[in-house]
């Protein structure tokens, strides 16, 4: 069949239509600085297949691997070993090509995956309910602020400094087409300030509160203050999780009185992977269900009386009125949800507590080791496997130094912070269990000599 494109008279009805002039009107957000005006500079128009492979192989080489050198990076993405079975399992053919379940009579595989999950995140956060998968904690983020303004009839959400500010830049773009209220400041090395910055910045006005558990720089804070605070206010108090390990260790955010939880799962099966795909979790108290995004597979029973596997709930656009969805969405995580459950199931409950001890014991040893280096100040007075240092120079060219020694040592606040010149000084250290004792020495002797 022959692809027969538009033709200009198909193009310009199709404009008049959505009320754009040209098609440059479609890229009206996209600054201008930013818009390619002719060919990318130093990039052939076109060549032949082998010399494009060697090219590429080229420029693959200069990647290096997490596992080549010491590895301390996280911040919201953690290297965690993944077991072989895990890859193995996601990959069998049901699982691999399966789409959207929406035959439940050919898909209960697949349902019953998505239930199993379902599952394991609302126990993790200490929910009701949570749904199968969004597509990454940034997002879901944001879809639990817009889930919160439906039920409160309000648009005013308020930030914790501490939140990861990658997951603030994609709720101040959203906001910017929703019209939302976003109320955030960066964070300060003082972590009662901080607390007690946003507990007073609650009001009748605000429709929910957003606060990440543990925070960007590795404080765990107890939230039940902050979910009474709310709850007085008729506000919504949201915990983000990006680091769902932690929980096999300390306390759940629903436990504390949160109303909604949400997080990034690519610490459980997933991997690095280049910083995607990655998995969104979404849970709630059972009273929201009806306004969380995304889909539900529940359990049921077939005609003859056996246990089954449906799609309970489906608020999407894909399936109901438009101005009725919740979210589009979430369209499929699956694969990746699917490599969580696999993990968390090889786990299991004690697996988790125990690989969670066992970073937290990495984590306390490798921060000892570091703050008793001169020039170093250890921040936090309580931590998972996530620290911050605080040194006497900035942390950006550090960082540089060390990654130039093959040593990656963490992600400096500057990087993260570039316009708050308070934080320059900082760098987050993540520690996991895939660090070893020589890691944690290589990255003390380099670190020492930085800064001597």
């Amino acid at each position: 069949m022959r692809y027969l494109p538009l033709t200009p008279e198909d193009r310009q009805s199709m404009l008049a239509t959505i009320g754009a002039q040209s098609v440059d009107d479609l890229f009206v957000d996209v600054p201008e600085e930013a818009r390619l005006t002719g060919p990318i500079h130093g990039l052939p128009m076109h060549a032949g297949e082998m010399a494009v492979e060697a090219h590429m192989k080229a420029l693959a080489k200069k990647n290096h691997a997490a596992g080549d050198m010491p590895f301390f990076l996280g911040a919201g993405a953690y290297r965690h070993h993944v077991p072989a079975s895990v890859d193995h399992i996601i990959q069998r053919g049901e699982f691999l090509t399966a789409y959207t379940p929406y035959q439940p009579e050919i898909a209960q595989g697949t349902l019953q995956t998505l239930f199993e999950f379902q599952t394991q995140v609302a126990r993790l956060f200490g929910v009701d309910v949570a749904n199968a998968s969004m597509y990454d904690g940034s997002t879901a983020c944001w879809e639990a602020i817009t889930m919160a303004g439906r039920i409160t009839k309000r648009s005013k959400a308020i930030l914790s400094a501490g939140l990861h500010p990658h997951y603030v830049s994609v709720a101040k773009t959203m906001a910017k087409f929703t019209k939302d209220a976003i109320a955030y400041d960066p964070p300060q090395f003082d972590a009662a300030t901080d607390g007690k910055t946003l507990l007073d910045q609650i009001d009748d006005e605000t429709s929910c509160v957003v606060v990440q558990y543990p925070d960007i720089l590795g404080r765990i804070a107890d939230l039940s203050a902050l979910a009474d605070k709310a709850k007085a206010h008729k506000a919504l108090l949201i915990a983000v999780v990006t680091e769902p390990v932690a929980l096999g260790a300390i306390s759940s955010p629903g436990e504390m009185g949160a109303d909604i939880v949400v997080g990034e799962g690519q610490s459980l099966g997933v991997g690095l992977q280049f910083g995607g795909p990655y998995v969104g979790l979404f849970g709630c108290k059972q009273k929201y269900v009806r306004q969380m995004p995304g889909r539900l597979c529940g359990e049921t029973v077939d005609a003859e009386g056996k246990r089954g596997f449906v799609l309970t709930l489906s608020t999407r656009e894909q399936h109901i009125r438009r101005e009725k969805a919740t979210s589009n969405i979430c369209t499929n995580s699956g694969l990746c949800a699917l490599a969580f459950t696999a993990h968390m199931t090889l786990l299991g409950e004690k697996g988790l507590r125990q690989l969670a001890m066992l970073n937290h014991k990495k984590a306390v040893q490798a921060a000892d080791r570091l703050a008793a280096i001169p020039g170093v100040k250890l921040m936090n007075e309580s931590f998972f496997n996530e620290f911050t240092l605080v040194l006497d120079k900035d942390a950006r060219p550090i960082v540089r130094a060390l990654a130039d020694q093959r040593i990656l040592a963490g992600v400096s606040l500057g990087r993260l912070y570039p316009e708050v010149d308070a934080l320059a000084h900082g760098l987050i250290v993540a520690v996991t269990e895939t660090v070893s004792e020589d890691d944690v020495e290589a990255l003390a002797t380099a670190l020492e000599g930085a800064l001597a």
